[in-house]
């Protein structure tokens, strides 16, 4: 591939105005599928705590939910770049459409079996697996259909909205699930995923094909794993963000599976207390999913601080000595988290061009899906090995360390800068590089 065909595509980023926070929404396709989305990602998030409850009520071991919880994302740890090359080379809303209708049929069956008192803990394992298969190829498709609906202008504002709609609905799914969980059972949590499933299938089916822009495809050729990898590694402003995800996604961004003992063995709470938990963390996502549509741009370092901040209110949750103070530092986790969760999916993006996007954001999934894959089961272990206050606090001081080690680096080497300038009140994303990167 030449310098041309992987040249980072020309990003104008402009302060909106209040009204146009929310301007990517105005295109119709888009719209349709942020409901979709918004949708899916809060039912697919409830399910995914449903099943974690489900697997802690049939053995009543946080071990074997963290085990749960790699299973889901363990896949793409695996098979993430393949999934990518699979997107840059097949059009994205029809691989869409084939995961999504694959999750619609293994959480129907899964939650017939729970609703009918007969699921065994290997069934749950099975559809764990399976979805997670399907996000192989699903995160990279997802990001890449994007740029379809939204074009160039509006790509920045609607990577925001992206972004905010997974991080919210990994934040807000869970109290739902909580308070689905403690009325209903998990069964019926699991079948509201299969349904939305149905509605993103019928969301996509329903679009203009007229009005989606033309998507670059990839075509076959040998290497093309190794070519986005050397891709990514190549761009700093790729490299650096991904590095420090790797940190916030295996140690910070387990949240279900600490609350879970939180609502159990701390405050003894139960499911009604850890949906209140969720829906706190939820609450301060949704001011900082705002709060990102409106950046202008984007600084590694300020990337690092958010992480940092991130890493500090999980320390502090885990020395809350009281509900209220908890629920407090649970919304800094959600503020701080969709801080740097925007930031960082942005930044990557709009340094990597639409015919190896798909592999660029495959090696991202890869990270954050794989992270939780790993950090799953580890921290499981360690909350019943230390206590979960002390694992939560170690839980945050990692990526807070990161953080530091990384900031640290970029300002004693100087080879990165972000700037920007302001020209006619459009401000154009520009990138300095000084030295090679080591």
């Amino acid at each position: 591939m030449d310098e041309a065909a992987t040249a980072p595509i020309p990003v104008l980023l402009q302060r909106p105005r209040w009204r146009d926070t929310f301007s990517s929404l105005r295109i119709h396709n888009y719209r349709l599928y942020v409901i979709s989305q918004a949708i899916s990602n809060t039912s697919g998030w409830a399910m995914r705590i449903a099943i974690d409850w489900l697997v802690f009520e049939l053995t009543g071991s946080v071990t074997l939910v963290g085990i749960t919880v790699a299973l889901q994302f363990g896949p793409m740890l695996f098979l993430g770049p393949l999934g990518g090359v699979i997107a840059d080379r097949y059009p994205k809303r029809r691989l869409l459409v084939t995961t999504q209708a694959v999750n619609a049929a293994a959480c129907a069956t899964l939650a017939v079996l729970t609703i009918a008192g007969v699921v065994t803990v290997w069934e749950v394992f099975a559809t764990a697996l399976i979805m997670g298969c399907t996000a192989v190829v699903d995160s990279p498709a997802r990001s890449v259909f994007v740029n379809e609906m939204v074009g160039h202008d509006r790509l920045g504002n609607a990577i925001s909205i992206n972004a905010s709609i997974f991080h919210l609905g990994g934040l807000v799914g869970p109290a739902v699930s909580g308070i689905l969980i403690a009325i209903v059972g998990a069964g019926w949590s699991i079948a509201a995923n299969a349904l939305a499933a149905c509605v993103v299938v019928v969301t996509l089916l329903s679009m203009r094909s007229s009005e989606l822009l033309p998507s670059l495809v990839a075509k076959r050729s040998k290497g093309q794993i190794r070519e986005g990898l050397r891709y990514a590694l190549s761009k700093p402003t790729i490299f650096w963000p991904t590095v420090m995800l790797a940190f916030v996604a295996t140690f910070g961004m387990n949240l279900p599976v600490m609350l879970v003992a939180f609502a159990d063995h701390v405050f003894g709470s139960g499911a009604a207390g850890y949906g209140l938990y969720s829906s706190a963390a939820a609450l301060g996502a949704l001011a900082g999913s705002i709060a990102s549509t409106r950046r202008m741009g984007y600084r590694l370092r300020s990337i690092m601080l958010a992480a940092g901040c991130f890493g500090l209110t999980i320390a502090a949750s885990g020395i809350a000595p009281v509900v209220s103070v908890f629920l407090l530092c649970l919304a800094g986790i959600g503020f701080t988290r969709l801080l740097f969760a925007t930031a960082a999916e942005s930044i990557v993006q709009m340094s990597s061009n639409r015919i190896i996007r798909g592999r660029v954001m495959a090696i991202y999934a890869m990270v954050v899906l794989g992270g939780q894959a790993i950090g799953g089961p580890l921290m499981g272990w360690l909350a019943e090995l230390w206590g979960v206050r002390a694992a939560m606090v170690f839980s945050g001081l990692v990526p807070t360390l990161a953080a530091i080690v990384i900031a640290l680096l970029l300002a004693r080497s100087g080879r990165l800068t972000l700037r920007l300038r302001m020209r006619r009140r459009i401000i154009p994303l520009t990138v300095e590089v000084r030295g090679q990167l080591g």
